[in-house]
């Protein structure tokens, strides 16, 4: 693993001809790597369950490059596999391949005892955190192999002590995720040890987002990184130049 990963500088138009779906488009970490993917040229489809903010950042985008991303508004506490399915067909009918899957929705849910858990809330946490991105990988997958030099990369956490409930819970279960659909890459990969498709996780670590803020209230934002500080590493992760990493989770 390259140690400058974090300070990775693509060059200009390194994601030309590329198509990227991020989820939580509109959250601090996922409007961060939509701004940088388009200023290196990339198509991007950007998801999430705020219509409003979701336009902004489409108005934003389309001023600062001129051009327009793709918009797909979807809430994963309601959604079924067949709209996960749905969304499949409408990419592989309106754009040239995908290439990247950046997943970056997220909620905190509850922060509370495990017997304060409230069943609904528990089961809306996975929803979105973790049953939503597997099987929206899981309907994406086939395209992404058919695209080629494709790379879908999660975000986890590890809040594994009291009180994380859900959210932690949700977050450590990506890891395994990713783990096993990377080894079931695995069997893709070329004479050269590089993959169609690979499939990593980073963990960003603490930056300032609002699920940060709704878990620590009283902490001071600018004492936390700017989810800006973590972009590089996505994109070397979607880049060519990480064609070889697989089933790997990355610290920053």
């Amino acid at each position: 693993m390259p140690e400058l990963i974090n300070t990775y500088q693509p060059e200009d138009n390194a994601m030309a001809g590329k198509t990227l779906l991020i989820t939580g488009a509109a959250g601090g970490l996922g409007s961060a790597i939509a701004h940088a993917a388009a200023h290196l040229g990339a198509d991007l489809i950007l998801l999430d369950n705020n219509e409003k903010q979701l336009n902004q950042l489409h108005d934003t985008i389309e001023g600062e490059v001129g051009k327009q991303p793709g918009l797909y508004p979807l809430d994963f506490r309601g959604a079924t596999p067949d709209d996960y399915q749905q969304l499949a067909e409408t990419v592989a009918d309106v754009f040239n391949g995908l290439h990247g899957l950046v997943h970056c929705a997220a909620t905190l849910g509850q922060v509370s005892p495990i017997e304060s858990i409230d069943p609904k809330n528990w089961h809306e946490t996975f929803s979105i955190n973790l049953n939503g991105p597997l099987f929206l990988t899981r309907a994406l997958l086939p395209l992404m192999r058919n695209s080629g030099n494709s790379s879908i990369v999660f975000t986890t956490d590890d809040k594994n002590s009291a009180y994380w409930g859900a959210y932690g819970i949700s977050k450590a279960s990506i890891v395994p995720t990713m783990k096993i659909i990377a080894d079931e890459l695995d069997t893709l990969k070329d004479s050269s040890d590089q993959f169609p498709v690979t499939c990593n996780a980073i963990n960003p670590g603490p930056m300032r987002t609002g699920i940060r803020s709704s878990a620590y209230p009283g902490e001071d934002p600018n004492s936390v990184a700017s989810p800006l500080d973590k972009v590089p590493a996505y994109l070397y992760l979607l880049s060519d130049k990480a064609r070889t990493i697989n089933g790997t989770q990355i610290e920053l």
